[in-house]
């Protein structure tokens, strides 16, 4: 015999269910405003990725200064931090320090370094970038500790078990109290259930997937207080979009938001191991000049969205 209906059950739809977990039974369409911001007041910070090395950092400086515009965050060594010697690390870690940038750093065991090339083959790239096996965790968590020992507290991270185990050992003092884990777009998530539990698992900021509309980032940030990382311009190999006139708008909605500036061919090219310097040099001034044309438009199009001011590390370390 069939099993007997449950009254309760044809009583509920999915909006109630939502409703039931605390959240929008839609995207958030009235683009409520955010009252969240960061701890400065800004709604929004800017950042960069692609700094391969502390030439291209220094690039990155001088290109910053020649703009009047400060980069708050940088997304650093994508090719992997095991490319670099340890030296070569604290180098770049102690230099962001002086100027008041965070650095999120990019450990080098991933998929694809490994054996495991399903996540490379044309339909196993719809699946999420996992790590395979706990040999490979636990080569990931010995770089992490790498990166730990060099002064440098950000790292990105793009597996939920992983992000689990890494905040179980920040509350056991396993690594440093101050690390903080920043969630990569290739965890693939786009909707604010699965950006709450990132949140709920230690995620101090996330970067869902590039092409969520401002109904959607508005419904997300109702649901999480931990930053957004956006994308104001995206590589070609990502589609391509550029969406620095919707910027302040974004902002207003979504905020805290970092602003991720990514003109270019893609990824790939970016993080070749093989790239000269001179390249990433060229690249990220050419990020830190669209950097500063969103402050402008910002400015232009929605005066009353702020963005973080410099830090006052940051000034002294242009005065000396």
């Amino acid at each position: 015999m069939p099993p007997a209906a449950d009254s309760r059950i044809a009583t509920v739809d999915g909006a109630s269910i939502l409703a039931a977990q605390d959240l929008l039974a839609a995207d958030d369409y009235a683009l409520t405003p955010s009252g969240k911001a960061f701890v400065d007041g800004g709604k929004y910070r800017l950042e960069i990725s692609g700094v391969e090395r502390l030439s291209t950092l220094e690039a990155m400086l001088e290109e910053a200064e020649r703009h009047d515009v400060f980069i708050h965050r940088v997304i650093a060594f994508g090719g992997g931090t095991t490319l670099l010697s340890t030296s070569e690390l604290s180098d770049v870690s102690a230099l962001a320090t002086e100027h008041g940038i965070d650095l999120v750093a990019v450990p080098g065991p991933r998929t694809g370094w490994d054996l495991g090339r399903q996540a490379l083959s044309t339909e196993g790239q719809a699946g999420g970038r996992r790590v395979r096996g706990l040999d490979n965790v636990r080569y990931l968590l010995d770089d992490y500790l790498r990166i730990f020992s060099t002064g440098i507290r950000g790292v990105l991270v793009w597996d939920e078990g992983v992000l689990d185990i890494l905040n179980k050992a920040r509350d056991a003092g396993h690594v440093p109290a101050d690390a903080t884990f920043k969630i990569s777009v290739y965890a693939g998530h786009a909707n604010p259930a699965s950006i709450r539990i990132l949140q709920d698992l230690g995620a101090d900021s996330v970067n869902p997937v590039g092409d969520l509309s401002r109904p959607m980032l508005a419904a997300i940030r109702q649901a999480v207080d931990i930053p957004l990382d956006v994308w104001a311009e995206t590589f070609e190999s990502f589609g391509g979009m550029n969406r620095l006139w919707e910027a302040g708008d974004i902002a207003r909605v979504a905020g805290p938001v970092y602003f991720k500036i990514e003109p270019g061919e893609s990824e790939a090219v970016m993080y070749n191991g093989w790239i000269q310097p001179e390249f990433h040099a060229d690249l990220v001034r050419h990020k830190v000049r669209h950097a500063a044309i969103l402050n402008e438009l910002v400015a232009t199009s929605a005066p009353d969205v702020t963005v973080s001011p410099r830090p006052r590390v940051a000034q002294s370390a242009l005065t000396n």
